[in-house]
Formats: structure tokens, sequence, C-alpha cells
């Protein structure tokens, strides 16, 4: 129990707001609750915030590019918090410094998140190379928190030199987070109806491995099968312009087997596109992917807090429902509205 002056104490420290120069001076040198208090400036949506967290950002970025950035997605009930847990703690083992930035998906109804995963990671969350951050998804493409890419930054700055990202996993587009990753990783589950019918092309096109989770007990014999009949799908797809040949495993994240296999095939593939220098080609073409994103999302903000297009949007949003004007035709007035100025 905390006691009553411990938690004025903690109150009172909170209301401190730290520099952006305090921030980055704290991440550097590894303060995780600095990392935190940074993480949470630059995921805020509110307008005054924006030119502080971008001074972090930038203090923090020659520090950065230094990780290993694996992006991890599977439909809910596949075992990721498990594995990404059992997988942790493994490269943890080896001297590793962890960082899990885990998407929680947010509610289109009530817009809230559970962030759960500190609670169903309750081994990893209590090593000290290892560091945990759920997020609320919001409304971005493919279940990526809006701001994990400047995050990653961060954790990068602050030492970590693995960086995991957990999606939602819901059947969205997975495009978003494999343009922040360096390998893509699938989870799936045997004996679930998906072997073949049921799987997203696009997303087995960006997999640079499947891995079939829960491989354990009675369903040793299911993952095996699957895995051949993974591996035999993977082949149908054109080839990868790492010069990469997708890979298909079996694991048990509750009783580890199978977990050490994974990370020697992400090193490997490190091998091969640091020696044909697709690595650092891949990172480049992402940074610039997400300036084109930033410049999208910054020109749809703005487009939407003109007090013009404020007072114009609802009454052409009726206008629409009403069928007295075509969707395309009221854009392109809401549009020529906003070029005016």
């Amino acid at each position: 129990m905390i006691s009553q002056s411990g938690m004025q104490h903690i109150k009172s420290t909170r209301k401190i707001q730290p520099s952006a120069q305090e921030l980055i001076d704290g991440i550097l040198t590894g303060d995780i609750t600095l990392l935190s208090r940074a993480i949470t400036l630059i995921e805020s949506t509110n307008s005054i915030h924006l030119s502080k967290a971008n001074e972090v950002i930038n203090g923090c970025l020659p520090h950065a590019n230094k990780s290993i950035r694996i992006g991890i997605t599977g439909v809910p009930g596949v075992g990721k918090s498990t594995f990404i847990e059992a997988f942790g703690k493994y490269l943890t083992s080896l001297g590793k410094k962890v960082a899990v930035l885990a998407v929680d998906p947010s509610s289109t109804i009530s817009h809230g998140s559970i962030l759960g995963d500190k609670t169903r990671m309750e081994e990893l969350v209590k090593d000290e190379n290892a560091f945990i951050r759920p997020s609320a998804s919001g409304e971005t493409l493919g279940g990526v928190a809006r701001k994990t890419r400047e995050t990653i930054t961060l954790c990068e700055a602050c030492g970590f030199d693995v960086i995991l990202i957990e999606t939602v996993g819901v059947g969205q587009s997975e495009t978003a987070v494999h343009s922040m990753v360096d390998f893509f990783l699938l989870l799936k589950i045997a004996g679930a109806g998906d072997e073949l019918q049921g799987i997203k092309r696009g997303i087995m096109e960006m997999a640079d491995a499947i891995v079939i989770n829960k491989a354990d007990g009675d369903n040793i014999r299911k993952a095996q099968l699957a895995k051949v009949e993974f591996n035999r799908a993977l082949h149908l797809f054109p080839a990868k312009k790492s010069g990469w040949i997708p890979t298909t495993a079996t694991c048990s994240a509750i009783t580890q087997e199978g977990i050490d296999a994974v990370w020697q095939t992400i090193l490997d593939y490190l091998e091969l596109v640091n020696s044909n220098h697709y690595f650092l080609d891949k990172r480049k073409e992402q940074n610039q992917y997400w300036m084109m994103e930033t410049i999208d999302e910054q020109l749809k903000s703005h487009f939407y807090n003109q007090p013009a297009i404020i007072q114009l949007l609802d009454s052409t949003k009726k206008a629409v429902q009403n069928d007295e004007i075509s969707p395309f035709v009221a854009a392109q007035v809401l549009l020529d509205n906003y070029f005016k100025k």
C-alpha cells in the first residue's frame, strides 16, 4: 500500500511538466519514467503539445535506428500476448533490452480501450530489461497507434535493441505496421479452419515468417499439418524484393518449445538483408513513407479545423444524406471553399 504522503508526492511530481531537454536527457540515460512521459506527450492530440513533442523526437533521432523492429500480427485468440511474453523473456535472457509496443483495439462506439497487455504479460512486465507500452489503436489503419512510429524512435534512443510491435489483428489491413518494421511475423493456430480458405492474401504476402502457435499437447500433429499447408501456400506468392524466402515453423509459447528457432530465423533474415543492403534501403523507403503519411495527416487535421469548413460541414452532410447533392460534388464544394483562403 502507498502511504498518503507518498501519494501526495506522486501527484505533486506529476504536475511538474519536464522540459523537452529534460525528457531527452532522461531518455538517453535510460529513464523509463521519462520515456513513458515523452510517449504520452507525442500521443497527445492537443495542438499545443506538438512543438514540444517534435523537439523531443528530433533530440532523440541521432541516437535511434540501432534496433531490430519486429511486427507481430495474428487473429484474436492466436496467443499473441503469450507468445510475445515468452519471446521477450527469451530475448532478455540473451542480454537484449526489449520494448513491446502493444496496440489495443479502440471501441468504435465508446472510443475506449482496455489496454490490458501489461496484465496479460505479468512476467515480462517485471523484467528490468523489458518495457511494455500499451496504446489505443484509435482510428488508424491496421490498428497501429497513430504515434507508434515516433515511439519506436524514443525507445531506440532509450537503449532498447529489440522493438516488438503487436497489432490488433482483427482482419484490417496490416500495411501500417509492415511499413515501420524490419521483420513481419504472422502468428497462426492449427485447427481454426483458416489453413487456406480464410487466409488474407495481403497479410500472407507481407509475412517474412509464419509461426503456428499452440503446438503442444494434442495439438502438435495439427500444427505440423498446418505448417505444411502454409508452406505450400507461401510458394504461390511472388518473390520478395529482399531475396528472402518466407519460412514456416511451429512453437508453443506455453512450453517455450520453438521460441529459440523463431529468433534464429530472424537472425538469418537480418544476415541476408544486411549483406544485400536491402535492410538500409527499406528503412529509407519507410522514412519517406512516414513523411508523406504525416503530411496527409496534418492536411486532414488542418482542413477539419478551419472555421469556414466547420460551419459548412453540417449543412453539407445533411444535404448528402437527403440526396440533395452527390457525395462527390459535396466534397468538391468543401474543398473549393477550403482552397479559397
